[in-house]
């Protein structure tokens, strides 16, 4: 591959450093096959992957709050409002008062969220799952540890301490 003026891409990296195109191009075409299936699943509610994700947490976390979604997703409030209300108004989530504290709104996936929720990942599981089976069984160790490298370190710990909490 060459830039407009003909040179090889690479050539204009600084002498020693490497572009692992496979891996980044290998993880492009994963991630696509990976929400493809969810997509068209999506697509019949009009829905969109903000919509996946937003129920994704909600039915894992049920009485998630709103702060704790926004940092969960890194999105705006006004983007969250949006994909929130029409989750709300299609009646695949809930949103509760806080018992504690009035203003705070608690999330959960109604009985049509929690069934949207887990067609939804029953898809991703089986893709997984497929993928893993062709591997050696410690291999998802493997993949784990892959998959935590890529998360910015500054938030490395927020997600371990996210997925080691009792659900």
């Amino acid at each position: 591959m060459a830039d407009r003026q003909g040179r090889p891409i690479d050539a204009n990296l600084p002498p020693g450093e490497t572009v692992p195109y496979d891996l980044i191009e290998l993880l492009f075409f994963a991630y696509r096959d990976f929400v493809g299936g969810p997509d068209l699943i999506l697509a019949e509610y009009g829905f969109g992957r903000a919509h996946h994700r937003v129920l994704h947490f909600v039915l894992r976390r049920p009485g998630l709050t709103i702060a704790e979604l926004l940092d969960i997703l890194k999105i705006t409030k006004q983007s969250l409002n949006r994909v929130l209300k029409e989750l709300v108004e299609t009646g695949f989530v809930e949103q509760r008062t806080g018992v504690q504290d009035k203003r705070q709104r608690h999330l959960h996936a109604t009985p049509s969220g929690q069934d949207l929720a887990l067609r939804l990942v029953r898809l991703q599981a089986k893709r997984i799952n497929a993928a893993l089976g062709d591997l050696a069984p410690e291999a998802a160790e493997t993949v784990a540890l892959y998959l935590a490298g890529l998360i910015d370190p500054a938030e490395r710990h927020k997600v371990q301490s996210f997925l080691a909490a009792p659900r």
